[in-house]
């Protein structure tokens, strides 16, 4: 039975990424930062007995060390850095009002939360049958498609974590461990908001396209669901 963990799994892209995998016959980690309010997640694995539901904030250390602890010597065949923050309110405003401790958390959260977890769960990757780990970022992190100012935050942000995931896959693919980084689309949640014309279930079946036709010679590309390449 392959396993997953995937972050930020209590709404949205990551309830959609456990729920599909669970369908599939996987075992999940499903991870969130307050697992007794994430009731849809709760009732799903009522209905799963493959999927286990943990605490875990990604900017903590010690939910990490206590995640790790929990899980011990399991492979993981598929990490997926899913959990991340935007914060509209202040990331549209122009320059001269911009929140920079909004910007820091933004950080924090989008780029060295899942740096940080990777780090903590490469050896459980590598001991594993598929050995992949997945970025979820954006199409906004790429330098080259930026076609207007402000949302500096989650920008650079979802930049610094490609930049970051570029280079992870190149010291792990010695290892014979992937690492991608995917673009969602922009998809009806409560981040992308209700004018998004993608659904998770569909953005997520993509991606899941995308992972299960991974090989080596992929690892550290930026693609959109649909498979398109991003450029830088």
């Amino acid at each position: 039975m392959p396993t997953a963990l995937i972050t930020g799994s209590n709404r949205g892209l990551g309830l959609e990424w456990v729920r599909q995998l669970a369908d599939a016959g996987w075992q999940v980690h499903a991870t969130c930062r307050r697992p007794a309010d994430a009731g849809d997640l709760q009732q799903l694995a009522l209905k799963h007995a493959g999927i286990r539901v943990h605490r875990l904030d990604v900017t903590r250390e010690d939910e990490l060390t206590a995640l790790t602890q929990e899980i011990r010597t399991a492979g993981i065949d598929l990490l997926i850095n899913n959990a991340g923050v935007y914060f509209e309110r202040w990331d549209k405003d122009p320059l001269g009002s911009i929140e920079y401790a909004a910007w820091e958390e933004t950080l924090r959260v989008n780029t060295l939360g899942a740096v940080r977890v990777t780090e903590a769960l490469v050896e459980h990757v590598a001991r594993s049958d598929r050995r992949l780990v997945l970025a979820i970022t954006s199409h906004m992190g790429s330098i080259a498609e930026i076609g207007g100012g402000r949302n500096y935050a989650y920008r650079s942000s979802k930049a610094a974590l490609n930049a970051a995931m570029k280079g992870i896959s190149l010291e792990l693919k010695p290892r014979g461990i992937g690492v991608l980084l995917l673009h969602p689309g922009w998809v009806n949640t409560r981040m992308g908001g209700p004018d998004a014309p993608h659904h998770p279930e569909e953005s997520v079946r993509g991606m899941r396209r995308l992972a299960e036709e991974f090989r080596l010679e992929h690892s550290g590309r930026f693609f959109r669901f649909d498979g398109s390449e991003i450029p830088w």
